[in-house]
């Protein structure tokens, strides 16, 4: 007797079913086994590789900013790798990149305009691009390995240990200690302006010895330069440069170590694959001081940067000329917290203290006629709500961490016009005592800083033209004043949440998860070098 219909009905969706879950599973096992190999991943799953654009999500409103770091199974030492070979390509020399809008806040009472800028090309949305990972790859690091060079010891170390005479009015050995953090702060007032640990006498110069500290505790370091995505070229240029600058040293001694590192570069099998197009540096001086454009001796600095090779590779820096190759990060704060712990409480403490002072200035006059520091000075010592910490005087409490936090703390606003340069370390050491800073040119951060601070400047900063206060048509305590509660409060949270991205971790940490200045400027470099890579991959598939 035959089945009843309802019963083939069923044997029919149960056969389906099972054919199904057979071929699912076949290609399942077939995409891990893709993945495992590392030939990406096929069929029913997105191929990441057409990834487009992965974008960093934006400060939060709320007073931390935590991120996750993944770990990453490869943690090497860095050695050089010279026996890797890549064959030359017909790369074009350069690769010019869209540039970006920045948004200056008008003076308070205007409405803001849009102002374009010849920005660096990847502002702070773009941080982290990372196109070649695959969905399931196994490997965390994927993408993010950079490969750092051994130098030869008169390029780092040499100079380290010849510290004496680094700088010609400063003893920098005092400031190389503590991997470059310099001397521990021990606050002896009961006031408590700082937290008990983590607190460094930091040289504003230290930058490239921080960093490469830092680096090498990153957790994707790779010893096989072939497998990265980014090489880091460890020269402390600014210590370098910084021994020249003055007592008339002849442009050939300036420019000899550059040229010897760059011609060493040229050499490497590594250089060759992009023609250094994957290499990037850090140095901790202005871009001025590596941009003397003639052979005359009495001109500034060395020639560093017009070298056709360092055009080629990116350049992390304290202060850009806007130059299409140059990335500012931030200046090194005195702050260095070695735990999660220590960025919370520190946020805590800034959101409660007392700030009796509408506005303060810390700093010195200027002799030049064009700087606006003479006026500012005046405007400050004539009204009561501005407090004054001078660096004229014979005590120079300017290069005292505690002085300095205290000022910035017990103030609502804090001044920072240009001074040698347009850019200070002033503006970070206000940010990190949840101090706003008012700024009176654009360069001196809204056309700097496009990694590590908000686009739109009206955010976290009050603008003045500098041109209205060398012409006294600005009283700025007036000015200040008017800028209403509501508004002042917004950016005070503002900036209290931005205080982990313009802070560098104590480089050996390894329990820090909060993302700070030196991850946002690593996803940051990686996102640049892999904007270029594509524009290669581009223009070699148009060629041919």
């Amino acid at each position: 007797m035959g089945k009843p219909p309802l019963r083939k009905y069923f044997d029919k969706i149960r056969f389906v079913f099972f054919t199904s879950f057979i071929l699912c599973l076949s290609l399942l096992l077939l995409d891990y086994y893709m993945a495992v190999s590392g030939h990406g991943i096929t069929f029913l799953f997105f191929n990441m590789n057409d990834a487009k654009q992965a974008h960093m999500p934006k400060p939060s409103n709320s007073s931390f900013n935590l991120n996750d770091t993944a770990d990453c199974p490869r943690k090497s030492n860095h050695t050089n790798q010279n026996g890797v070979t890549s064959g030359a390509s017909n790369i074009p020399r350069r690769i010019v990149e869209n540039h970006t809008e920045t948004i200056v806040p008008a003076a308070h009472g205007e409405v803001d305009k849009r102002v374009h800028m010849n920005s660096p090309p990847l502002d702070r949305d773009n941080v982290g691009v990372v196109t070649n990972v695959p969905t399931r790859n196994l490997d965390s690091c994927s993408g993010q390995y950079i490969y750092v060079y051994d130098l030869a010891s008169r390029f780092n170390e040499d100079l380290l240990k010849g510290c004496h005479s680094l700088r010609k009015s400063i003893d920098m050995c005092l400031y190389m200690s503590n991997l470059g953090l310099g001397p521990k702060v021990i606050e002896k007032s009961k006031e408590k302006v700082l937290l008990k640990e983590s607190w460094y006498a930091t040289n504003q110069f230290s930058l490239e010895v921080i960093f490469h500290n830092t680096l090498k505790n990153y957790k994707c370091l790779t010893n096989d330069s072939s497998q990265a995505s980014a090489i880091y070229v460890p020269y402390y240029a600014g210590l370098d440069v910084g021994q020249y600058l003055w007592g008339g040293f002849n442009v050939s001694i300036r420019d000899a170590s550059p040229k010897e590192l760059v011609k060493w570069l040229a050499r490497q099998p590594e250089w060759k694959r992009m023609w250094g197009r994957d290499h990037f540096m850090v140095v901790g001086r202005i871009g001025w001081d590596f941009r003397r454009r003639t052979e005359n001796n009495n001109d500034w600095g060395t020639k560093l940067m017009l070298l056709p090779e360092a055009r080629n590779m990116s350049i992390l820096l304290i202060e850009s000329g806007s130059k299409d190759n140059e990335f500012p990060i931030p200046y090194p704060t005195y702050f260095h917290p070695s735990k999660d712990k220590e960025f919370f409480q520190w946020q805590k403490k800034m959101i409660k203290v007392s700030r009796p002072y509408l506005f303060s200035f810390a700093g010195a006059s200027r002799h030049s006629s064009s700087s606006i520091r003479n006026e500012i000075i005046k405007q400050c010592q004539s009204s009561r709500s501005c407090k004054l910490l001078s660096c004229n005087d014979g005590h120079n409490y300017c290069n005292d961490p505690v002085h300095v936090t205290k000022v910035f703390q017990s103030s609502v606003f804090c001044l920072q016009p240009p001074g040698d340069s347009f850019t200070r370390r002033s503006t970070f050491d206000s940010i990190l005592a949840g101090c706003i800073p008012v700024f009176f040119h654009p360069e001196s951060a809204y056309n700097q800083y496009l990694w590590h601070l908000p686009r739109n400047g009206s955010s976290y900063s009050v603008y003045i033209p500098e041109r209205d206060v060398r012409e006294k048509r600005v009283m700025i305590n007036e000015k200040l004043s008017k800028v209403p509660k509501s508004e002042v409060l917004e950016m005070r949270k503002e900036i209290i949440s931005l205080i982990p991205r313009i802070i560098y971790r104590y480089p050996s940490s390894r329990s820090v998860t909060v993302e700070d200045a030196f991850g946002i400027a690593v996803k940051g470099i990686l996102g640049r070098i892999e904007a270029v890579r594509r524009n290669i991959t581009n223009v070699n598939y148009t060629i041919s």
